[in-house]
């Protein structure tokens, strides 16, 4: 039984083919979705989700830099084209360069605001246009607890999710009048590759630090994007809905 009903509603997903991305895609499609993924590297990854979500759902690919503008107007057309409307976008694209401020160049830092921030931007403004033409829709972007807290080595990254916070309760305010939601999930530790990097008495330390002292899962955190996305949470808008095992209390 799905967990939210999604069913006769497209969600464009960037960042999709892997991690977060990849489950939200799986849970929304299982709920009823048509889904649109973007992608930017991971083609294979990418090219095998398409094949996982058609056996049970509907599926699309597009690959491109969300950085581009480009990328955003086809990945919205063929949404558009195929499936008749849009109406969820989560902002899940993102990448880092950490590095201390000092030894951080400019391609370092405006790089990782091209595709956190102006990326987001660019799916949200292509969109607007259909959702406000209906009259309804969900926008979900992905921040992080850094984007709120900061964290030494990352600038570009917590500049960048901290930004996306601030376009987030502007878009919320801007289209809450048509009936369209905007609202940020901020992530803590994940289980991912990145955390799978970490050696085992580092990993250790990070979840003492943690009240639930555990990371959290992608699909703990796909299922909180779900149900922003779906019609339980029409009135929740220009909210931080954190999700880090309680780090940022």
């Amino acid at each position: 039984m799905a967990e939210f009903n999604l069913s006769g509603k497209t969600a464009v997903i960037t960042g999709g083919a892997r991690g977060i991305g990849r489950e939200t895609a799986v849970l929304m499609a299982k709920c009823g979705a048509n889904v649109v993924i973007n992608y930017n590297s991971s083609e294979e990854a990418a090219k095998d989700l398409r094949d996982e979500i058609n056996h049970y759902g509907k599926c699309e690919i597009v690959r491109g830099s969300v950085a581009d503008s480009a990328t955003a107007k086809e990945t919205v057309a063929r949404a558009l084209s195929v499936f008749g409307s849009v109406d969820i976008l989560v902002n899940n694209a993102g990448i880092t360069k950490d590095g201390l401020i000092m030894r951080m160049s400019d391609q370092d830092f405006t790089g990782v605001i091209d595709v956190n921030l102006t990326g987001a931007f660019n799916f949200i403004r292509e969109v607007t246009k259909p959702m406000l033409k209906q009259k309804s829709g969900s926008i979900v972007n992905i921040s992080s607890v850094i984007g709120i807290a900061g964290n030494a080595g990352q600038a570009n990254y917590a500049a960048s999710k901290a930004g996306l916070i601030g376009l987030s309760k502007s878009v919320a305010k801007e289209l809450a009048p048509k009936s369209i939601t905007c609202n940020v999930v901020a992530p803590g530790f994940i289980v991912s590759d990145m955390t799978g990097k970490l050696s085992e008495e580092t990993a250790e330390e990070y979840k003492r630090a943690i009240p639930l002292k555990r990371f959290g899962t992608s699909l703990e955190v796909a299922r909180l994007i779900a149900f922003l996305s779906s019609d339980l949470a029409k009135y929740i808008t220009g909210q931080i809905i954190g999700i880090d095992g309680g780090l940022f209390m």
